[in-house]
């Protein structure tokens, strides 16, 4: 592999990317283990895709802003490495595809130049962090969540708390109670408040815990009805321990954090999070603002003139994509972006005009849109003419007809069905069809590729789930229709039914059944909601059953959306890593790894992190052993308490106290710099003891 220098002046980054490189090394040698570097490669944005060889790049955009100056490094990135199209996702990252694995580690490093990171934005670990995207200009919102979600963002970033978890843990920031950041769905989700205090109006947080979509989607309960802010960074990382502890690790579709609540309870959850206080690196964290509290600065130009065309056409763009700001005299402009997905070219003429004529920046909405902020109402022509260039001024930004989508069986391994060839079918039937629906923001229309719910689809109004179908000894691509979810507001939600499958094919037909009679049926004034509730899911059963029917299928039917040869139902293809690898002796090796963060830690004075690091060894070591006498390693909690069992009470391995006294020390003690020290050195002696024995085990095995 060519090495490269990495330009980069944070030592801690350039570790982290050279150390990437190293792995990707030592993994095409044969040396590393297939999972574990799956495990380090996917914590780095690194994902494989449907296609073998390649790689999709998941790109960490914090709250969904982006600067002028990222996006032209984005479209440089992705011209260099890519193939020049970037992909907006459900939750305001950008993805890439296409990538080759070896040239990751690069494109990183460049990214890096602009202050963007990959870290974390795929694997077992805190994701993007997401919020609204009108977060600081909501004429209705309290205050700005969004420094709040970049304090949350950087405190997490690689903090080993949350590195290896039993699976992706998400959090978002709501600014207002319409809850445009779907606090519902999230395993921690946030709305901004306020209330009196003393006679001083305090800022805090409603929260809400343990949420998720999925094949079992699970409203979150409230953990809080106002949490000052100082108090949220303490209460996520007392989330993020018990979740690491107690969560599943084996059993991926039971892994999380919703699943461990429902499992235990809530009360026990809290209970265990109280557990965890006197361990916390901090128990007040206030968040400091002033970097998104100053005002807004704005290039000082000379009116350009604009001649406009259409007026008509004009005047629906203003009243569908443009909203008022809370600045006084300033306007943000929604670009609907097709399936999320634009090319490089227009990034960077859109970098070019947020820089020169608004307040240099946009914000990715969790819709797969486009945001610019900060335009002042007499810019507002000159925009649409530089944007309609662009082909950005299609109506109905956040509309009926902007349907949300993940890409699908187009690069993902889970995918089942094809999700943006029926989204674009359907947009088409709006368009042409439902023409009146442009600036409809009471029906929303979601599609996922499988039951993962990138694209949020049982969440929507009308949501479409990619699956299959058999016809014969045939398979056809297939749709679950589902109705009736849809956001309530200040933390409530409620997910649709599954109301029926239909071959792909059917789709539109499907959407047009179900529109039709919501317009002849509806009572004046009554939402779709209302209108589903009234009419019941068994009405819409048989008003799409004789769709369902496989027995009068013809040849396109077995033809997915967008495609042009026969479905083929392939999922999970996954990357070949070439030999057996000792897992056994790669975990202890991890656990060396381990034992060196926690001494440079440490060495920082970073008394938290190190003791962290030194659990993570205990934890990982004892795996090891168990693993190796075919012990379940479900959880965390599993692990130490079977390994007294197996090997402390039955002598195996002898120790001064029980290995759960070892190890629960760390919610005992204080982050201090005297246990940080005794700590590491309980890790370092009990790895020598395992690894002895595992030694002694393979000279008698051989």
């Amino acid at each position: 592999m060519r090495s490269f220098r990495t330009e980069i002046e944070n030592p801690i980054v350039e570790k982290d990317i050279l150390e990437l490189e190293r792995k990707i090394q030592l993994f095409k040698e044969g040396k590393l283990d297939e999972d574990r570097f799956r495990s380090l490669r996917l914590a780095r944005g690194v994902y494989g895709q449907r296609q073998q060889g390649v790689q999709m790049i998941r790109i960490k955009l914090p709250f969904g802003k982006v600067t002028s100056e990222q996006l032209h490094r984005i479209a440089d990135v992705s011209d260099e490495y890519s193939r020049g199209r970037l992909h907006i996702t459900t939750r305001q990252d950008i993805q890439i595809h296409h990538v080759s694995l070896e040239r990751t580690p690069e494109l990183w490093s460049e990214l890096e130049k602009s202050d963007i990171t990959l870290r974390e934005a795929c694997g077992n670990a805190v994701r993007n962090v997401t919020a609204s995207e009108t977060a600081g200009i909501d004429p209705e919102e309290p205050f700005d969540v969004s420094p709040y979600a970049d304090a949350t963002f950087k405190f997490f970033l690689r903090n080993p708390v949350c590195q290896e978890m039993g699976r992706k843990f998400k959090i978002s920031f709501s600014g207002t109670d319409e809850d445009t950041a779907l606090s519902f769905l999230h395993d921690l989700g946030f709305i901004a408040k306020t209330k009196e205090i003393n006679g001083e109006l305090v800022k805090g947080f409603k929260i809400l815990l343990g949420g998720g979509l999925g094949s079992q989607p699970r409203q979150a309960d409230v953990a809080f009805d106002f949490l000052e802010t100082d108090k949220i960074i303490p209460f996520i990382e007392s989330v993020l321990r018990v979740f690491d502890r107690y969560g599943e690790r084996n059993k991926r579709a039971k892994a999380r954090l919703k699943f461990l609540i429902k499992d235990i309870g809530f009360e026990e959850f809290i209970n265990l999070i109280q557990q965890e206080q006197k361990a916390l690196s901090y128990h007040s964290y206030p968040i400091d603002t002033s970097s998104f509290d100053n005002l807004i600065e704005l290039p000082e130009i000379e009116i350009p003139k604009a001649s406009i065309d259409d007026v008509e056409i004009y005047n629906t763009w203003k009243e569908t994509n443009v909203y008022k700001q809370k600045q006084e005299g300033l306007y943000a402009i929604g670009i609907k972006v097709k399936l999320g997905d634009f090319y490089t070219d227009k990034a960077r003429l859109l970098a070019e005009l947020v820089k020169d004529y608004a307040g240099d920046e946009i914000r990715l909405s969790l819709r797969q849109n486009i945001l610019i902020r900060h335009v002042k109402k007499e810019l507002l022509p000159f925009f649409y003419t530089e944007l309609e260039k662009l082909g950005f001024v299609e109506s109905g930004y956040n509309s009926t007809l902007d349907i949300t989508a993940c890409p699908g069986t187009d690069t993902c391994n889970l995918g089942i069905a094809s999700s943006t060839g029926i989204a674009g079918v359907l947009e088409n039937v709006l368009k042409n069809e439902y023409p009146n629906y442009v600036n409809n923001k009471d029906v929303t229309i979601k599609i996922s590729g499988c039951m993962n719910a990138c694209g949020q689809h049982n969440m929507a109004h009308i949501g479409f789930q990619g699956m299959s179908v058999k016809s014969g000894k045939y398979v056809a691509p297939a749709l679950q229709v589902l109705l009736g979810g849809g956001i309530l507001g200040d933390g409530q939600g409620r997910f649709a039914n599954k109301v029926i499958k239909i071959p792909s094919r059917r789709g539109p037909e499907a959407l047009r059944l179900i529109l039709n009679d919501y317009e002849k049926n509806v009572i004046n004034g009554e939402s779709f909601l209302d209108y589903y509730d009234r009419r019941e899911e068994k009405y819409f059963y048989q008003l799409l059953k004789p769709l369902a029917d496989v027995t009068n299928l013809k040849a396109e039917d077995f033809i997915d959306w967008g495609q042009e040869s026969a479905y083929v139902k392939a999922i999970g293809i996954g990357e070949c890593a070439g030999v057996i690898i000792d897992l056994i002796a790669t975990l202890l090796f991890d656990s060396e790894e381990k034992i060196q963060n926690a001494e440079e830690s440490l060495k920082e004075g970073q008394w938290a992190d190190s003791i962290y690091h030194s659990y993570n060894t205990l934890i990982n070591t004892a795996k090891a052993v168990l693993i190796a006498e075919e012990i379940k390693t479900n959880t965390q909690a599993g692990i130490i308490r079977d390994f007294d069992k197996y090997f402390i009470e039955s002598g195996v391995i002898s120790l001064k106290s029980s290995f759960s006294s070892m190890v629960y020390q760390i919610n005992q003690n204080e982050p201090s710099k005297e246990f940080a020290m005794l700590y590491l050195e309980d890790a370092k002696i009990f790895y020598k003891l395992v690894d002895d024995l595992r030694t002694k085990a393979l000279q008698n095995a051989s």
